[in-house]
């Protein structure tokens, strides 16, 4: 993991379409996990610690994945992935699910050194039952990393298919039918 790029990179907007753009994408929970970029992105982006101020982390009952929403004088910690393609925002565009909105925000890199521009998955439901205290990153590594890592596999292996279902199938499918007795984060 590198601790800085070599120069800010230019973020578009969120819904634009061109196939040469680099983003900064900050990620703040599973996306943590070098391993998981890896799956998804067949590398490792370079990265820096980041906060986001203004938004708060929270735990989603049933889920192995935080959400973050806007949340005054609270802030979250995580990195901030540069030169990301457009090819690769698409495939985190599919990842994150519908549940999650792409924004355009501003991070601070944790060093002080700067403030950059960067696009981050808030989730869609501010109101949501489900959203309870505060994801632990670490917990999520001792506990689920291997899990997470085998589903972000075969997320990516049913993005490969003709048809692929969608990545709440693929979700469905890998936690209700083939480990129906598991139990999850909550």
């Amino acid at each position: 993991m590198g601790s800085m790029a070599p120069s800010p990179a230019v973020v578009s907007a969120p819904d634009s379409d061109q196939s040469n753009s680099l983003h900064n994408v900050f990620v703040y929970g599973t996306l943590l996990a070098d391993d998981i970029l890896r799956v998804l992105l067949k590398r490792i982006p370079q990265s820096s610690s980041a906060v986001l101020h203004g938004h708060q982390r929270f735990s989603i009952r049933g889920r192995l994945y935080p959400a973050i929403l806007p949340v005054v004088n609270e802030r979250v910690t995580g990195k901030v992935l540069f030169d990301i393609t457009k090819p690769e925002l698409d495939i985190l565009d599919i990842f994150e699910v519908v549940e999650y909105e792409r924004r355009a925000v501003e991070i601070s890199l944790v060093d002080g050194s700067e403030k950059l521009p960067a696009l981050t998955y808030v989730w869609r439901n501010n109101v949501d039952p489900n959203l309870y205290g505060e994801w632990s990153f670490e917990e999520w590594k001792k506990l689920r990393r291997e899990e997470f890592v085998e589903l972000a596999t075969r997320f990516v292996e049913e993005l490969q298919l003709a048809e692929p279902k969608s990545d709440v199938a693929i979700y469905d499918s890998f936690y209700n039918i083939e480990r129906g007795d598991i139990t999850l984060i909550d």
